[in-house]
């Protein structure tokens, strides 16, 4: 309820609001991208564009989408999502599990490794300090040296402890997927007889959209969207429905 209230939306200078503000990003640089609207536009003429590529285009190519469209692909995948839950939850929970674990496992590996070696590092940090000490003391190095060095050596144990903390973190964070997954599913379920997009359930169910840049080569303007939801990232759906039928 917390992050929900955080994250009201901000009214543009024409007084408008779009309940997709602050969730919207670009695939590629994976800036957000701006509500554009103004006054005079009707509400199929509001869209989002890259703030990267507003701003400087050589680094970033245009990542435009009206926000009716956007609305309508982020429902689709959404309505999809929920009716899969409800329908198909054990076979759902096994897929997700299984990514899941796959991808915890990973993630837990490389973060145990960057603890392994930060922790490494403040130990001999704390030896360095002792040897750099003496070395002061028995005047083999002046107290002008002792002081620049040392105060190298409480920066980097400053920022190695943050490491530390954060790494932990995200290792006991990656270790409750299961039950993130059993909290998405009960907040999906609540939804069953949802019947058009709110701001409420965008809020509640998705942490963020990715939009990536129009494919024109075929003539036609064809455009992709990534949806990741909360607690539980991105959700395959074109794998869990191949999977089904199989």
């Amino acid at each position: 309820m917390q992050e929900l209230r955080q994250q009201r939306h901000r009214r543009t200078a024409t007084g408008k609001t779009s309940l997709f503000s602050g969730l919207v990003h670009c695939a590629d640089c994976k800036q957000k991208l701006y509500y554009s609207t103004t006054r005079y536009f009707e509400e199929r003429q509001d869209f989002f564009v890259c703030s990267t590529h507003r701003n400087d285009k050589e680094n970033c190519s245009t990542h435009y989408i009206r926000a009716v469209v956007l609305e309508e692909m982020v429902w689709m995948h959404m309505e999809a999502v929920i009716s899969y839950v409800i329908n198909y939850e054990a076979h759902f929970r096994d897929i997700m599990e299984n990514d899941m674990r796959l991808a915890s496992d990973e993630a837990i590996r490389v973060c145990k490794k960057r603890l392994a070696q930060a922790e490494r590092r403040l130990s001999e940090l704390d030896r360095l300090f002792i040897r750099l000490y003496e070395d002061n003391v028995n005047a083999k190095i002046t107290d002008e040296r002792f002081a620049m060095m040392s105060k190298g050596y409480e920066d980097e144990q400053s920022k190695l402890k943050v490491d530390v903390q954060e790494l932990q973190q995200e290792i006991d964070l990656q270790e409750r997927q299961i039950e993130n997954l059993d909290q998405f599913i009960q907040k999906a379920g609540k939804y069953a007889e949802l019947q058009e997009l709110t701001p409420y359930a965008l809020r509640e169910l998705v942490k963020a959209v990715y939009v990536e840049a129009p494919d024109k080569s075929s003539g036609k303007r064809r455009q992709k969207i990534h949806v990741c939801y909360d607690l539980v990232g991105f959700i395959p759906l074109d794998t869990l429905a191949q999977r089904e039928t199989a």
